[in-house]
C-alpha cells in the first residue's frame, strides 16, 4: 500500500520541488496539493492523507494553524524557509522540519523518520518472543517479518538487509534504528554493519560470528557487548 502525500504550499516552484522528490521515492504517491492552508485544512476532513507536507508562512492562514486545528492528524513534515519556527513545530510533534532550499539527501532523512516511526509502531504486538514481528517496507508493500525468523541484519548505508531462512528483505531503513528497537534478550549488534540473533550464533571465534556457514565480523568495540550478551543469555 502507497504512502499518500499531500502538500501545502503557497509558493508554486516549491511545491513542484517536493512532488518531484516524493516521485522519485518508491512507495509514495501524491494524494493532493494545495496554494493555501483552508483547502488544505477542508480536504483533510474527508481525504485519507498518511504524510503532510506543509509551509508555515501563508496567507489567511498558515501551517501551524492548521496543524493546531486538526484533531486526528496525519504524520507532518514541515517545509519552511524560516528556521525560528521549528522550536514551535516540535512541540506540535512535527516528525522532521526541512528549511528550504530541500536538498534531496535531506528529503531521504525525513523519509527514512516517517518509515521508522511507521516501524516504531508496529513493532512487538505479540507478548512472547515466537509472536513478535514487525513491518518493514519492501519496494511498495509493507511486509510482516517475524523476529524469530531472523538470522541477521546487515547494514548498506541507510539500508538495511534482513536475511531469514526463507528469503533476503531489503528496506530503508538505519542500523541503528534496529539496534534501538530490536530486543536485546534476543538480539546483539556485533559490528558496525551487523545484527545477529542471539540463538542463531552456531560458534564464535575472537573476531568472527557463524550463522549457517555464514561468516561475520565482529568488531573490535563490539566484542564486549556481544560476549556479554551470550554469557547473559545462559543464565536465563
Amino acid at each position: 500500500m502507497d504512502v499518500n502525500c499531500m502538500i501545502v504550499d503557497d509558493e508554486p516552484p516549491a511545491r513542484e520541488l517536493i512532488k518531484s522528490y516524493i516521485e522519485r521515492v518508491e512507495g509514495f504517491k501524491i494524494c493532493a496539493e494545495f496554494s493555501n492552508a483552508i483547502d488544505g485544512y477542508n480536504y483533510l476532513q474527508k481525504g485519507t492523507v498518511d504524510l503532510l507536507f506543509i509551509d508555515i508562512q501563508m496567507p489567511k492562514m498558515t501551517g501551524i494553524e492548521l496543524i493546531r486545528s486538526l484533531v486526528d492528524r496525519p504524520k507532518i513534515i514541515v517545509t519552511t524557509a524560516y528556521r525560528e519556527y521549528a522550536a514551535e513545530g516540535f512541540d506540535l510533534s512535527i516528525l522532521d522540519y526541512l528549511v528550504k532550499p530541500i536538498v534531496f539527501n535531506r528529503f531521504l532523512q525525513a523519509i527514512s523518520k516517517y518509515n521508522q516511526f511507521t516501524l516504531s509502531e508496529t513493532a512487538f504486538p505479540g507478548t512472547l518472543f515466537e509472536e513478535s514481528y514487525m513491518f518493514f517496507r519492501v519496494e511498495k508493500q509493507m511486509v510482516k517479518i517475524y523476529l524469530k525468523e531472523i538470522e541477521y541484519i546487515e547494514s548498506i548505508q541507510d539500508y538495511i538487509k534482513i536475511i531469514t531462512s526463507e528469503k533476503t528483505y531489503i528496506t530503508y531503513t538505519r542500523i541503528g534504528f534496529m539496534d534501538e528497537k530490536l530486543p536485546e534478550s534476543h538480539f546483539v549488534r556485533i559490528h558496525k554493519s551487523f545484527i545477529v540473533p542471539l540463538n542463531k550464533v552456531n560458534s564464535f571465534t575472537h573476531n568472527t560470528v557463524i550463522i549457517n556457514d555464514k561468516q561475520l565480523p565482529v568488531g573490535r568495540v563490539y566484542k564486549q557487548r556481544f560476549l556479554t550478551s551470550l554469557e547473559r543469555g545462559k543464565h536465563k
